[in-house]
This record gives structure tokens, C-alpha cells and sequence, in this order.
């Protein structure tokens, strides 16, 4: 490894002699200031990151301290402090290198299991956006609607829809939409480029201070590149008619500045017998300012549109008695389109050594248009129950925080705050839900009108670190302004309330080792409610409070070996909620939910590489009797893992697996949705700059059911209704070929 230390000058020493202090740069091969690299003291277990000028300082350093650089993708290097190094100014030259295991110190920080979650994403890159979330341990995701729609989210114990109950965004733009057509929360993933996709930021639970809306469960913060390292061009082909190209290419690239656009286009008929006619066109450019010293700006820009047919969720009945295949459809109408344009600045100002300044604004131009049939004849026995629903969306927002490190007494302790205000509007235009025949003919229009939400809020957040200890109280404060006017009405009808939510948080971490942290995270959170649902019960509720507590441990015996483990509980209040699919308000009473986690990441050897988790939540209603107080769809045992190997003969893949136990489909458990062991598969070869790939989706073509639904419904031929389970198959073996080139 080259590693080139460089004393540049001794500082006057700190006014208490026994406080010494190390402060440097650490630079690439290629001179180029390194952000975010941790530098950890091993003996007391102080650390510390740098900025965007690569610069860093750490306190309470004494002879014979072992101090640690380390940052994924380059290899670690270790100092052991003498009488130089003290009040030393340093430069450090890391070299780049296969990311690995072992380049990931155990901290104290709230969510530290990101940074060994994001070993998986390097060892076994994703092959779609919404992809991405299975690497966050216990989380489920399902598709069923033709692949344009938002996937539905499983995760300790919720059925979360497609996003209800957890917080996404992506560089700090919120992907998560309030009061849309379909359902409070929905994430649309699908505008990301999965190859753009850089680490995955992620954490359970509601207690974040920076995090607000929808986190409840937890929340997902994707992070992109900010720069290209090589030019790639690929070509993915398979069965279902399924082409993906895809572009990445610099623009420029200079000192301080550097540019990229990636472009994705992704075709397929999918394996329903009713093809889908599936279409997906990105593009995404991004423009990159560092001056290596004080600030760091970043501009994207991108642009999203989607076209599907879908053959929807059938019953299980039509299946067993032939009427049609697990791949047919009842009403094969189905489907939408989708689009998403984004606009977005995020700038971070070093101010002096110990402060600094973070902003972001954005805007977006979001459209939505999805037909769907649950019911087939149930509410309409001659044209059927297709439904509409249709918005126009424009979303503005911003946020700044300020951020400052003090040290305390005799520098031995360590003082971090920040606090943050932001604001997020959304203006919904023709938000509606109708009935309609075939896909054109309105029949009866059901919810009609336009949605003004704004959500301002200010947070505070203190990191006190004294020791092994570390303390972390945070307090947030929402306030929401609803507006929504009624256009079905023939007299001018508008309604608005307000609502403030104070959202506590203290976390307690204990590093009884530099090997073994022990952590109680608890805090308050929250997710809204559609702004339908705020009007029509005047504010009461409508702001559902979260209650959660974490206790756990994070253990590295050895470098390339962590184990995590965790009891939870989560409480939620009572709420209203909105049915998009039927424009009616439901009561939702409170619920209990309690979990295990268990989790186990291994670096056997440079060349193989394997993780796993496990999960188990009880999850029940609290206000209803035994037996009748089960949570439809909530998943109480979940399981992944995966085995991973590189550069063995210029050939890298792996193999893993998703596990879903059966859980109940409704209240008394007597409809049971199915659970499932689904296998994927990969292998690439790679010379000089060409790889060639094989990706297997279900490689034992199992008969799974991706997404399940206790309904009622009714055929065409039938003279009563049933309910019972609707499901989307899972695909069934799906293989592709891959072929790309760097330059």
C-alpha cells in the first residue's frame, strides 16, 4: 500500500499540556482531496471524517495511540503516535483497492450498520432501483401492477403500501408522495439509474431528528456519484422481449469540476400472457464543484417517463378452476403511465475547521395515471369496477442546516450540534379517482379536486461523546398547513387546517470495545395523513404519533467479521386513513409491534464474500380481541442472504435468497397469504475493459406469489361474491444476457 505521511509543521501546543491534537489532508493517488474518510483513534475511541477539502483534526491523541484511516474502496493504513505526530499537521496519500470488509471501523454513530450494509451494494451491485431497498435487512418489496408501478413495501411488521410508514429520498430529494392519487406515501423509485447509485444511507426506527415525514418504520436515503470514474456503455437482453441499454458518459472533467449524463431505456412484455408493453426511458445529468478547499456544489438534473399494461391482481378461484392461467388476467385493461422531471442543488460550505453549512433546493414536475380492477363485477355487473386515478403534481423545497464540533474540558469529551429548517410544498392539481371503461369512457367521477400541502419544520440535534459513551438527544418540529378543494361540488368548496407535531429522540450508544457497541435508540415519530382525510375529520388525528425503541449491539471480533443483533417495539397511534382506491375514509386503530434482528456480514477471503439477516416481528392491533386482531400482510419471519465472489479468472457474481413466511391475509387469520424462497443467480466475465454477464432471476423457477391480497370480488359468470386471496405471480426463471464496456 502507498501511504505517504508527510510532516508538514508542529502547532503551538493546546493550553492543556496533556491535550495533543493530529489535524492533516488525505488526498488520493491522484492528489485529489478525499471526503468522508474515516480517521479513528483505536485506543480511545475518538474519530472523526473528512471534509470536502479532505481535511481533518482529531483530539485527545497521546504517544503510543493507534490511529486508523480507512474508507471504502481504498486500503487502510494505521499510524502509531510518537512525539512527531503530536500538534502535527500531516498529509496522507491513500491507494485505492477492492472494496472489502475490513475497510469498515465499528464507530459510535446512531446508524452505524450503513456503512457495513453499503459492503453488500459494492459486492453485489444492483440490477434495478427499487432493487436497492432489499439491501436494507428485513426489507420485502413487491411489484403488482406491470412493473410501472410503485413497488409495495414490507418492513418490521407493516404492510408500509408503497411507502407510508418509511422516509425515501435520494440526495436529499424526498421520493415519498403526500396525498397522491393512489396512496398516502407513494415512492416511485424508478427514476433512479441503479449504475448512478454510489451508497445506500439508511436506519430503523423513528429517531432521527433530521428525518421527518413517513418515519416511522424507518428511513432509505440513497446517494449517487458525484463523479464517473470511466465512461460505460451497456446492453441487457433476455427472455419476455426485455432489452435495457444504458449510458454513462463524462462530460467533462477537470481540477475542480466535473460532468456526466446517464441515460436508461428499459423494454419488456414481462411473462403474462397479456404482454405488458412495458417502457421506461431516464436520463440524468449531474455537474460537480469542488474547490478542494471550502465548498462542494452538485447539480442534477433528470428526467423519468413510464408506459405499461398490467394483468393485475386475479383470484386464486379463477386459477384452480381453469378459467385461466397463473399468468392470465381477468381484466387485462389495466395499467398507466408516469412521469417525473427533477431539478436539484445541493451545496456543502466548510466555514472553519469546526463548522459548516449544508443546503439543498429542488423542484419537481410529477404526472400520474394508473387503471386498475380489484373487484372485476362486484360493484358494477355490466361494465365492470375499473377505476381512474389521475394527478398533476409540482413539488419546491429546501433545507439548510449548520453543523459545529467543540471539544470540552480538557478535550477529552467531544461536542457535535446541528440544527436544521426546511420547508416542502406540493400542489396537486385534478387529483381524482373515477370509474371508468376501458380505459377511456369516465363513468362516474368518485374524488375530484386540488391539494395544496405544505410541511415546514426545524430540527436540533446534539452528539455528546465522552469516553465509551456517547449521547445523542434530538428534538424536531413539523408544522403542516392542508388545503384541498372539492371540484366535484357545484359551489366553490375549500377546506384547510394546520397541525404541529414536536418529535423528540435520544439515542445512548456504549462502546464497551473497539470491537463491540452496545446502543438504546428511542424517539417519537410520525406519518401524515392525505390532506382528503385532514379535511374530512377537521385535523382530529391526523398526525399519528410513532413510538419506538431500539436495543441492540453491533460486534467485529475480527476485521472482516460483524455480527448485529437488536430488540425493538414500536407503538402507533390511532388514525384515519384514505382509501384511494375507493375515496372513503377508514379508521385504523392503535397497533403494537415487537421484533428481533439479526444480522452477519463475513469477509472470508479477498475473493468471497457472504452476508445474511434474519428478522422477526409479533405484530398485532391493540384494540381489538384475540384472534381478530392480526395486521393483514404484516410479515412476522423474514430472511436474505447472499454469497458473492471476484476476481477468481476474471469471473465475480453470487447467489442469494429472499424468504417470506406465510402471514395472515386478514384480520382472523383465516385467509393466509403464501410465503416464499426465491433464489437469483449472476456470474460476469470480465477482459481488459469488456464484461460479459448472466443474470438469473429465480433460478429454480419456484411458483411464487409476489403480492397478496385478501378481496372480495366477483366474475362476470358468478351470482355471488368471495372473498379470497388475489395475488400477482412472481416471474418464474428469467434469464439475460449482459454486455458492457468501460472507456
Amino acid at each position: 500500500m502507498k501511504l505517504y505521511i508527510t510532516l508538514i509543521a508542529t502547532l503551538l501546543l493546546s493550553g492543556n499540556v496533556f491535550a495533543h491534537e493530529l489535524r492533516g489532508t488525505v488526498l488520493s493517488e491522484d492528489q485529489e482531496a478525499l471526503e468522508g474518510v474515516g480517521v479513528y483513534n483505536k485506543t480511545t475511541g475518538g474519530y472523526t471524517y473528512t471534509d470536502v477539502s479532505g481535511y481533518f483534526e482529531l483530539d485527545d491523541i497521546s504517544i503510543g495511540d493507534i490511529v486508523y484511516f480507512y474508507s471504502l474502496g481504498f486500503k487502510n493504513y494505521q499510524i502509531t503516535i510518537n512525539e512527531d505526530y503530536l500538534d502535527a499537521t500531516i498529509e496522507v496519500v491513500l491507494e485505492e483497492s477492492a472494496v472489502s470488509l475490513d475497510q469498515v471501523v465499528l464507530v459510535s454513530k446512531v446508524n452505524a450498520m450503513s456503512n457495513f450494509v453499503n459492503v453488500d451494494v459494492k459486492a453485489n451491485p444492483v440490477k434495478s432501483s427499487q432493487e436497492i431497498l432489499r439491501k436494507v435487512p428485513g426489507l420485502v418489496i413487491g411489484q403488482h401492477a406491470g412493473g410501472g408501478k410503485a413497488e409495495q413495501i414490507f418492513l418490521r411488521g407493516f404492510d408500509i403500501d408503497h411507502g407510508t410508514d418509511i422516509s425515501i429520498s435520494v440526495d436529499g430529494l424526498p421520493v415519498n408522495m403526500v396525498s397522491h392519487a393512489h396512496g398516502q406515501g407513494y415512492s416511485d423509485m424508478h427514476f433512479i439509474i441503479p449504475e448512478t447509485i454510489d451508497n445506500l444511507d439508511f436506519g430503523m426506527g423513528p429517531y432521527y431528528a433530521n428525518v421527518g415525514n413517513f418515519n416511522t418504520a424507518g428511513y432509505i436515503n440513497l446517494q449517487t456519484k458525484k463523479k464517473l470514474e470511466q465512461n460505460l456503455v451497456s446492453v441487457e437482453a433476455g427472455q419476455f422481449n426485455t432489452l435495457r441499454t444504458l449510458g454513462m458518459v463524462k462530460i467533462t472533467e477537470g481540477d475542480f469540476s466535473n460532468a456526466y449524463v446517464a441515460t436508461e431505456m428499459l423494454l419488456s412484455d414481462g411473462p403474462f400472457e397479456s404482454s405488458q408493453d412495458f417502457n421506461r426511458l431516464n436520463v440524468m445529468g449531474r455537474y460537480n464543484y469542488n474547490n478542494r478547499k471550502d465548498q462542494d456544489i452538485t447539480l442534477t438534473l433528470s428526467h423519468f417517463q413510464s408506459k405499461w399494461d398490467a394483468s393485475g391482481q386475479i383470484p386464486q378461484r379463477a386459477v384452480e378452476q381453469g378459467l385461466i392461467s397463473r399468468f392470465g388476467a381477468i381484466d387485462d385493461t389495466e395499467g398507466g403511465n408516469t412521469s417525473r422531471s427533477n431539478f436539484l442543488i445541493n451545496q456543502s460550505q466548510q466555514l472553519n475547521e469546526h463548522s459548516r453549512i449544508q443546503s439543498k433546493a429542488y423542484i419537481s414536475k410529477y404526472d400520474f395515471e394508473l387503471f386498475s380492477n380489484f373487484t372485476f363485477f362486484l360493484e358494477d355487473p355490466v361494465n365492470g369496477d375499473q377505476i381512474h386515478q389521475k394527478e398533476e403534481r409540482t413539488i419546491i423545497g429546501a433545507e439548510t442546516s449548520y453543523e459545529h464540533s467543540v471539544h470540552v474540558g480538557d478535550h477529552d469529551s467531544q461536542l457535535k450540534y446541528k440544527g436544521g429548517l426546511g420547508f416542502r410544498y406540493d400542489d396537486a392539481n385534478e387529483v381524482q379517482l373515477s370509474r371508468t371503461l376501458n380505459r377511456q369512457t369516465i363513468l362516474e367521477r368518485l374524488a375530484f379536486g386540488n391539494i395544496d400541502e405544505l410541511n415546514a419544520f426545524g430540527y436540533f440535534d446534539v452528539t455528546y461523546k465522552k469516553n465509551k459513551w456517547t449521547i445523542n438527544p434530538g428534538l424536531r418540529l413539523d408544522y403542516f398547513k392542508f388545503d384541498y378543494e372539492n371540484l366535484l361540488t357545484e359551489t366553490y368548496d375549500n377546506k384547510s387546517e394546520t397541525k404541529l407535531f414536536l418529535g423528540p429522540k435520544l439515542n445512548v450508544l456504549y462502546a464497551a470495545s473497539q470491537n463491540v457497541q452496545l446502543f438504546a435508540k428511542s424517539g417519537i415519530g410520525f406519518h401524515s395523513n392525505d390532506t382528503r382525510v385532514v379535511v374530512a375529520n377537521s385535523g382530529e388525528q391526523i398526525l399519528p404519533a410513532a413510538y419506538g425503541a431500539d436495543f441492540g449491539t453491533i460486534v467485529k471480533p475480527i476485521d472482516r467479521l460483524v455480527i448485529n443483533a437488536a430488540l425493538w417495539a414500536l407503538f402507533l397511534e390511532q388514525e384515519f386513513v384514505y382509501v384511494g382506491d375507493a375515496a372513503i375514509v377508514e379508521p385504523s386503530g392503535k397497533t403494537r409491534r415487537l421484533g428481533v434482528d439479526f444480522g452477519l456480514r463475513y469477509q472470508i477471503n479477498d475473493w468471497l464474500y457472504m452476508n445474511g439477516d434474519i428478522n422477526y416481528t409479533y405484530a398485532r392491533s391493540t384494540e381489538e380481541p384475540e384472534g381478530a386482531d392480526y395486521i393483514p400482510l404484516a410479515p412476522d419471519l423474514t430472511s436474505s442472504a447472499g454469497l458473492f465472489f471476484r476476481d477468481v479468472h476474471n469471473f465475480s457474481g453470487g447467489i442469494n435468497y429472499r424468504y417470506i413466511k406465510d402471514r395472515p391475509a386478514n384480520e382472523d387469520n383465516s385467509i393466509i397469504a403464501e410465503g416464499y424462497f426465491v433464489t437469483d443467480f449472476n456470474l460476469n466475465y470480465s477482459i481488459k475493459n469488456w464484461t460479459l454477464g448472466l443474470i438469473v432471476e429465480n433460478l429454480f423457477d419456484t411458483e411464487w406469489n409476489e403480492t397478496q391480497f385478501a378481496t372480495e370480488s366477483r366474475l362476470f359468470n358468478e351470482a355471488s361474491s368471495f372473498e379470497e386471496i388475489h395475488f400477482t405471480p412472481g416471474a418464474p426463471f428469467y434469464l439475460r444476457g449482459k454486455v458492457s464496456v468501460t472507456f
